[in-house]
């Protein structure tokens, strides 16, 4: 099985998953057993890898952990096979089983999935006199634009190391690219740039909308300066370092995070408007001889079971029991936590009555199925490339007007795209 890396750690949940289903394997008397390359890189590196591999037929995967923006490639390219409807059952969130089809079948299975979220700092809203530090779904960004002047008018004088307002990924990959999106299904309700064949179908004037709800999001005054040069690392780093009071970023964030921060000082909410549905779904790939034996490990890997683990890992879980079944444990792989009886745990994260997540019922899950998806297309790749190459034009010593670059860019992708 390949995937990209495992964001709960070396030898983290998805490892110890494939060493119980093995492990049930030699108990069968089965000879099948599993084995988890973790491919290097940046996705777009790890899309490259698989595409060749599995062009090439260089390389004897068996199942493939593939991003969701990948299935209608990987789909239409013929480099995975279509799967039995059954193994995307009514518990798996709505929104997240949209992403493991493409043309009317079905060619994965949502494994875990993502969605952006709004961190804040509520240790710095206290400190600017804000009284209430919860912020919840209808949190607008107007209202995140004046905490943000109320923290930053306080933080010049009372605190070392801030600096601006928030932080998000701006670089010129993917983040940006998401950035760009959740900024513009909130400008334009409803806004889907391709249709079910992958054929843009946007406009100049609903991209201009788009462009200027990011421009208005990511202004100087409120902006690291950072963010234009980061990824999910870095800016997750600044954050940690105090250097902002909110930050845009995925559900990992929440466990990493809590390794430093207390929960007087951190909070979560859904982010404004809309927000990006991310994850990986897993396939098994047409070269496949394994087939049977393929199939039955991802039913294992995405159970109600696993879910669960995946959840109180970290992760995103796909499946609504992880969320809603109290009686719902995780037993097939133990989430990160004490070495021995006496340790002391390394897992500061909240955790609920259950052992979930303390924010996963009510705010993950929530924030799962409301998420939108990034344009669905076999040539997602020149789609995201044509997207950021324009988007980062916002970003120059001389940026063009909203007009003129909603112009150019809507050429790009007609370029770039089928349309209708």
């Amino acid at each position: 099985m390949a995937s990209g890396r495992d964001v709960t750690g070396k030898g983290g949940i998805r490892q110890k998953l494939i060493e119980q289903w093995n492990s049930q394997q030699e108990e069968k008397g089965s000879s099948f057993r599993a084995r988890l390359v973790e491919l290097p890189g940046s996705a777009d590196q790890q899309r490259s890898q698989l595409l060749g591999a599995l062009q090439s037929g260089s390389a004897e995967y068996d199942v493939v952990n593939l991003d969701v923006t990948w299935i209608p490639e990987f789909a239409d390219a013929g480099l995975v096979q279509q799967l039995p409807d059954e193994l995307v059952d009514a518990d798996v969130i709505p929104s997240v089983a949209a992403t493991a089809g493409w043309d009317g079948k079905l060619y994965a299975v949502p494994f875990n999935s993502d969605v952006g979220l709004l961190f804040y700092r509520r240790d710095y809203l206290k400190n600017a006199g804000v009284t209430d530090t919860e912020l919840g779904k209808d949190t607008e960004w107007s209202t995140v634009q004046r905490l943000i002047g109320n923290v930053s008018d306080a933080g010049r004088s009372t605190r070392d190391g801030y600096e601006k307002g928030w932080t998000t990924q701006l670089a010129p990959y993917e983040g940006l690219t998401v950035n760009g999106i959740e900024a513009f299904a909130s400008a334009v309700d409803g806004l889907r740039l391709t249709d079910g064949a992958g054929r843009y179908t946007g406009s100049a004037q609903d991209l201009k909308a788009g462009l200027e709800e990011l421009r208005d999001r990511t202004k100087a005054p409120y902006t690291l300066p950072d963010a234009g040069r980061s990824d999910e690392a870095e800016s997750l780093g600044d954050f940690a370092d105090g250097r902002t009071a909110f930050l845009r970023h995925w559900p990992y964030a929440y466990r990493t995070l809590y390794q430093s921060l207390t929960d007087q000082q951190l909070g979560v909410a859904p982010l404004p408007g809309k927000a990006v549905l991310g994850g990986q779904n897993l396939a098994v790939t047409t070269a496949s001889k394994r087939g049977d034996a393929a199939k039955a490990l991802i039913k294992f890997l995405t159970s109600q079971e696993s879910e669960r683990c995946l959840l109180d890992a970290g992760f995103a879980a796909t499946r609504l029991s992880a969320y809603n079944e109290d009686g719902l444990a995780c037993r097939a792989a133990k989430a990160p936590g004490p070495a021995t009886p006496s340790a002391e745990s390394t897992d500061r994260m909240p955790r609920d009555d259950q052992g979930r997540p303390k924010y996963a019922r009510d705010t993950l899950l929530p924030a799962l199925q409301n998420a939108v998806q990034r344009p669905r297309t076999p040539l997602y790749g020149a789609f995201t490339q044509t997207f950021t190459t324009e988007l980062r034009r916002l970003y120059a010593d001389k940026p063009p007007s909203d007009a003129r670059l909603a112009k150019d860019l809507h050429a790009k992708l007609k370029g770039a795209l089928p349309h209708t």
